[in-house]
């Protein structure tokens, strides 16, 4: 009688309970991919000069302050496109503090040149603009997959796309909103609260009627949702230019409710933010403060007292804008906006039939692999069939347990499963074999053929599991299914082809008396 045989036995049992439990059912626990499930799928471009002209809006501002502030006046500052920004009307006697703070403030960053008598054109250096657009599209994949990931689909694929450098691809199997996924992904969720210089206006000539019709350098025009009347026109206001409040100094964002239980947003700011917006209304008592969403003012509301919690509130959304909105905020501000170049929804028919032709590829396979063991090895044929059935039983209860998303590609790693699992018992039986032609006992053959093959089966598992951790650390959406598909079946086909089935066999032989005992091999 083999030692420990019960405990073994009892061990291949508990193993694949667990994994049958952990699958079942199998429409439920088994989670789909994109091509599998249907969902949508988008192609989007990042608009890097965006990011560029707002990086070269901010170098301007810094040199016109840093100006101001050491008494240089200067008759104009104006951004000429994504890289250049210009500074003219620069006094002959400050000609040397000026380069002094144009140095400080812009840095490596901008070559200055001369253009006449006190004017000056700033342009970004080329390797400064590459990087920065380069940043632009990695932080717009951060922050779309920390988007997509609420969602709550299964494996959401957020990934670079095409030889461009400035597209991505967006994947969300089981999303079938085209309209609502490409709104949330592309909202570039910019937050800014600034004072409110002028307005409500009906238009911006109204607007700007008590300053000559021209907007100071430091100001600028922006829209309202929705008019203060109730009007079809939408109001303007004359707003600072610099924020009191941006995104950055947002801590968190959540869907709620106001006074009256309408549809609100509740934002809490962060220390930073709540120093700065307690020093801002504090000393603006009765003026209005304009809460601005991307370059649009949702509310203006009236500045009562200093305001020193952390806590805020953005009015006048709807239940399903609330929660989308407080989705975006939580995720942050995108660098740039976005431009949908492809986008399609994808129905799940094509993955039911793709689901149809992976079965039918695996059973066809497990066919005629069982055929093939049954007539070449006879009885331990058998053995065979077993542990690559239950191979492919724990296989599924890993995916399941881990919530590992299955795709067309991980199904084709199915039935590479099934090929590795053959190859292991192939290796096993044809050691067994060489062992009892040496006229060796059954039981003498088997635990030599066992104990000789294994580190055969170690290495050869431990070189794939390899490759497989490579695939998915750097493969994307489908490559990454297969990956994890690969990587699970390797693990439950060491303990299958070189646990189970040794069991197997010692539990026949077990049955047998030591002199009798054979292998139908």
């Amino acid at each position: 009688m083999y030692k420990n045989l019960q405990w073994k036995v009892l061990a291949i049992v508990i193993v694949t309970s667990l994994a049958v439990w952990s699958f079942t059912p199998l429409s439920t626990r088994v989670k789909l991919g994109l091509d599998l499930k249907g969902g949508v799928h988008i192609v989007l471009r990042v608009e890097t000069d965006e990011a560029l002209t707002s990086e070269t809006d901010t170098a301007r501002a810094q040199v016109r302050d840093a100006l101001k502030t050491a008494g240089i006046a200067v008759t104009a500052a104006r951004t000429l496109g994504p890289t250049q920004f210009q500074i003219e009307g620069v006094p002959p006697t400050s000609n040397t503090q000026f380069g002094q703070i144009a140095e400080q403030q812009t840095g490596a960053n901008y070559d200055r040149e001369s253009i006449g008598e006190g004017a000056y054109r700033f342009t970004m250096r080329i390797n400064v603009a590459a990087n920065r657009r380069q940043e632009a599209v990695r932080q717009a994949l951060l922050t779309i997959e920390r988007r997509v990931n609420e969602f709550g689909v299964a494996e959401p694929i957020v990934a670079p796309y095409g030889t461009s450098g400035d597209q991505i691809v967006v994947e969300l199997p089981g999303m079938q909103d085209v309209n609502r996924a490409k709104s949330i992904v592309r909202q570039t969720a910019r937050l800014e609260i600034k004072l409110v210089e002028a307005g409500p206006s009906v238009d911006e000539k109204t607007l700007l009627a008590s300053r000559n019709g021209v907007v100071p350098d430091d100001m600028e025009v922006v829209l309202s949702s929705t008019s203060a009347g109730g009007g079809a026109a939408r109001d303007v206001y004359l707003v600072r230019k610099t924020a009191t409040i941006a995104g950055t100094d947002l801590r968190t964002a959540r869907p709620t409710v106001d006074e009256f239980n309408q549809p609100a947003v509740a934002f809490t700011l962060n220390r930073d933010g709540v120093a700065k917006f307690s020093k801002a209304t504090g000393e603006n008592v009765g003026r209005l403060l304009a809460i601005i969403l991307d370059d649009i003012v949702v509310s203006a509301p009236s500045i009562k007292e200093r305001i020193s919690t952390a806590e805020a509130r953005i009015t006048g959304v709807g239940r399903q804008e609330a929660d989308d909105l407080a989705l975006v905020l939580r995720s942050g501000a995108l660098p740039a906006s976005l431009t949908s170049l492809e986008q399609r929804e994808i129905g799940p028919s094509l993955g039911r039939d793709s689901i149809r032709a992976g079965i039918l590829a695996s059973l066809v396979g497990l066919g005629f692999v069982a055929v093939f063991m049954l007539a070449y090895y006879k009885l331990a044929g058998i053995n065979a069939i077993l542990t690559v059935a239950l191979n492919l039983v724990i296989l599924l209860g890993f995916m399941s347990y881990i919530g590992a998303v299955m795709t067309l590609p991980g199904i084709a790693g199915f039935i590479l499963t099934i090929g590795i699992g053959v190859d292991s018992n192939v290796l096993i039986f044809e050691r067994i074999r060489e062992e009892l032609e040496t006229n060796k006992g059954a039981r003498q053959a088997l635990a030599a053929g066992f104990d000789r093959v294994f580190l055969t089966i170690l290495d050869t598992h431990i070189a794939s599991l390899i490759s497989a951790a490579f695939l998915f650390q750097f493969g994307t959406g489908p490559i990454r299914g297969f990956a994890t598909t690969l990587f699970f079946g390797l693990l439950s086909n060491v303990f299958t082809a070189v646990f189970v089935s040794r069991t197997l066999f010692e539990f026949l032989l077990s049955r047998k008396p030591a002199g009798a005992a054979r292998l139908s091999i």
